[in-house]
């Protein structure tokens, strides 16, 4: 069954829906855990070996163009296209968001850290674009997931459960082990 998404969600909206089922400021505690945390996740990150600390510094080909991480790693979450692509062409992912570049512009991942527009995609339908950063982008749809109780995409499953269990404190179940050591080395 393919759903039609409304065109009604505003950031304000998916905040107020999100406050409404958990009680919780979504943009204020999660702004706040993520600086609280940063200095010691970009401490983590840049000690690990191979991809997890490292960019990729090989510009992609046009195949991987499309589906380009900001860490130089692919993946069905984000996509990048140009201003001039066709929205249809990159509404594959079920759930994701949309880097949008400006024309002529090469991508690599160090630029996609502020693209010209990002936009939100569930089910294959843009469903809220003129984000201003990603941060923003990845909060309004971990909101979105969230209150319309949609599964979290696969391949970024533990980073939307990090998000809901150690960043917002939501749900009090044992975390995965992987979790578990992240949040253990966040606390050091």
């Amino acid at each position: 069954m393919v759903r039609r998404w409304p065109a009604l969600f505003t950031e304000d909206q998916v905040f107020m829906e999100f406050s409404r089922i958990v009680g919780k400021n979504l943009k204020t505690e999660f702004y706040e855990s993520i600086d609280r945390h940063s200095p010691r996740l970009l401490e983590l990150f840049g000690s690990k070996r191979g991809n997890v600390g490292q960019t990729n510094t090989t510009e992609p080909t046009e195949c991987q163009r499309a589906s380009y991480h900001p860490w130089g790693q692919p993946t069905d979450f984000f996509k990048a296209g140009f201003e001039s692509d066709d929205d249809d062409c990159f509404c594959d992912p079920d759930i994701g968001i949309l880097l949008i570049e400006r024309k002529g512009a090469v991508l690599t991942s160090s630029q996609h850290l502020s693209p010209a527009s990002l936009k939100n995609i569930i089910e294959g339908e843009v469903v809220m674009d003129s984000i201003q950063d990603l941060p923003k982008a990845m909060c309004i749809v971990f909101g979105l997931m969230y209150a319309l109780h949609l599964n979290y995409p696969k391949t970024m499953k533990l980073t939307f459960q990090f998000i809901q269990q150690v960043l917002l404190l939501l749900v009090h179940t044992d975390l995965k082990p992987k979790l578990q050591t992240l949040k253990n080395q966040l606390a050091m």
